[in-house]
């Protein structure tokens, strides 16, 4: 799987029950870092800006990229410099960012000042572990103005009812995977299985990524240690759902529409078809691993 990842600050406070087991914090603790220290990254603040020696941009038109998944974009330690990266977003009009946030209540005053009603080149997603924080932060999400927002439910770690959200409209692509590492809590077949009917229902995207490490279904529990086993079996399921497509309105540094011909297309290998984040993957990276398994 190629998720670029873009990580302008590093580093998190804990602030839900879904940050209990957090996977940055347990990665930082293997390379004895806190994981609760916050800085500004100094080689990948400008990632999205980086050329090649032939002056072209590295990271191709069309590329989604994911925002601060070591951290949150909204973090309020990282207010001094959010409004650089917001300008950087703002060059790259060509490149779609995913932001995700468990935070939302502190968006609209972290917005730039020429926001209007939302960039069109940004995706903004809250995270919903359980039912209590989707009733608390997606209520926020369907009032900031975005023009492209989507719920994640990753750890999944309790049942979610989306329906009376998903109904107005806004709500275009949701995403549920269950949790990994050191204490990894269950995530239940069959709260996955009512996500799925209600995208269905309301033809919203929907994206069975992994199992997580504990995995429920028909009461029986099972121990997925392989973030690999646990995305194969999320595909195996078939609860995965295309709905209606996203259509992102990309423009290159004139101002100018770009065609769908020329955006970034991600190509796969064999060992890719049984992936269950396929839908939301930019493709292959060429990186090697594959043939080392």
């Amino acid at each position: 799987m190629k998720m670029n990842i873009w990580n302008p600050w590093h580093g998190c406070n804990k602030y839900s029950e879904g940050c209990d087991h957090c996977y940055m914090y347990y990665l930082d603790a293997q390379r004895d870092q806190d994981g609760s220290s916050i800085y500004k990254t100094k080689t990948n603040f400008n990632l999205p800006l980086k050329k090649t020696r032939q002056g072209i941009y590295k990271i191709p038109y069309g590329t989604m990229l994911h925002v601060c998944m070591t951290s949150d974009f909204f973090l309020e330690e990282a207010d001094g410099w959010r409004d650089e990266a917001w300008e950087i977003m703002k060059i790259r009009s060509d490149v779609i960012f995913y932001l995700l946030t468990k935070r939302p209540e502190r968006v609209e005053k972290c917005l730039p000042s020429d926001w209007g009603d939302g960039w069109e080149n940004i995706l903004f997603n809250v995270t919903a572990e359980n039912q209590k924080r989707a009733d608390e932060r997606i209520p926020i999400l369907l009032e900031l103005p975005f023009k492209h927002k989507g719920v994640m439910c990753a750890p999944f770690i309790g049942s979610v009812s989306l329906a009376k959200y998903l109904e107005c409209g806004q709500i275009k692509q949701v995403v549920c995977g269950g949790e990994n590492y050191d204490g990894a809590r269950p995530c239940n077949y069959d709260w996955v299985k009512q996500l799925r009917r209600e995208c269905e229902q309301y033809n919203v995207s929907f994206t069975f990524i992994e199992t997580g490490t504990k995995f429920i279904k028909d009461r029986k529990l099972y121990t997925l240690p392989n973030k690999r086993l646990q995305s194969e079996m999320a595909f195996k399921s078939r609860l995965s759902f295309h709905g209606k497509e996203m259509l992102f309105k990309l423009k290159d540094s004139y101002g100018m529409e770009i065609p769908k011909v020329f955006l970034y297309k991600p190509y796969f290998r064999e060992s890719c078809l049984t992936c269950g984040s396929r839908p939301i993957c930019n493709g292959c990276s060429d990186c090697g691993k594959c043939n080392q398994e």
